[in-house]
């Protein structure tokens, strides 16, 4: 064979091997104005080309991430450049001063998605979480793979309207958000009681329980951790699949595309009785006793529902 035939063929077996050992992270921005996502590689996982870039509203980018890698990605929302040219944001700021993260985590409160690909029987592991709190609304779909239940995972309601008082981060006048709510704190962030952190005397799954305030967030986004050990319902497995990551998708347009995935996992994606919960308590404050009310109120809802469903079949 000649040898620029043998060269060529080189080529194209690298290439073929790269497509192999890579996955496809498709980033979609539903939301009505810019984000900023952010990503940090896992200990002993080397960094992603890229670490952070701006995505704005209605478009989308699609990068390329090792079978191998493991790490987590997030939105940054309301960023600038002050005078001195240092960029920071009002939620989930990375703290490297620059759009790239560069090695810098989301500083709380902020909405995770977290990947651990090609780990134990060759399955991907990824979730949702807000056990560091919630500033965005954001789903992850796995496409193309197999193995594991492959289920479509995230938090599809926007809670920061509905965020109880005592967590809320309202962002300043100056940067056009007019005092609104732009995230929402864990407990643990917020109180920093070891019973809310699962830390000290709470350190085990035993010791710590689900509070009022996890359970907040878990009621409106079943499938997304809400705290340390709520791993059961919380993370799903897929096996060489490639991922769709979108903010601000809308709850009703990704139920009714989701249902034809029919999915085995046990808890549905949303809790449509709280899709606009946003809206029906942004303006109202919240305390330990009326967040339980909040739940309490839907849960009730649900069961007289299923109860006259039952008397009418």
């Amino acid at each position: 064979m000649d040898r620029p035939v043998i060269f060529v063929a080189t080529i194209l077996a690298l290439l073929c091997v790269s497509e192999v050992d890579s996955a496809t992270f498709r980033l979609i921005n539903k939301c009505r104005h810019t984000i900023w996502p952010g990503f940090l590689s896992g200990a002993n996982t080397a960094p992603l080309a890229s670490t952070g870039f701006v995505l704005k509203s209605g478009k989308s980018r699609t990068i390329s991430v090792p079978r191998s890698w493991s790490g987590r990605m997030w939105g940054r929302t309301l960023c600038a450049e002050d005078d001195s040219g240092k960029f920071s944001c009002a939620t989930a700021d990375c703290g490297s001063g620059k759009v790239e993260c560069d090695g810098g985590n989301a500083e709380p409160p902020a909405t995770l998605a977290e990947f651990t690909l090609n780990g134990d029987q060759g399955l991907d592991f990824y979730d949702v979480s807000l056990v560091d709190g919630y500033n965005l609304p954001m789903l992850v779909v796995a496409r193309g793979g197999h193995g594991g239940d492959c289920s479509a995972t995230g938090c599809l309601v926007d809670l920061n309207g509905a965020c109880p008082k005592e967590l809320r981060v309202v962002a300043s006048a100056t940067n056009g958000s007019r005092g609104a709510s732009v995230a929402c704190k864990s407990a643990c962030e917020a109180f920093g009681d070891p019973m809310y952190c699962c830390s000290q005397a709470y350190s085990t799954p035993d010791t710590c329980q689900p509070s009022v305030y996890s359970q907040f967030f878990k009621h409106a986004c079943p499938r997304s951790y809400s705290y340390a050990y709520d791993d059961k319902t919380s993370t799903f497995t897929c096996a060489s699949a490639d991922y769709i990551i979108i903010f601000c998708p809308s709850p009703f347009t990704s139920q009714k595309v989701l249902a034809l995935r029919r999915e085995a996992a046990e808890l549905p994606l949303v809790n449509k009785t709280m899709m606009y919960i946003g809206r029906k308590y942004a303006s109202g404050t919240s305390s330990p006793g009326r967040v339980q009310e909040q739940i309490i109120a839907h849960g009730a809802s649900i069961v007289v529902s299923l109860l006259l469903l039952l008397l009418f079949l």
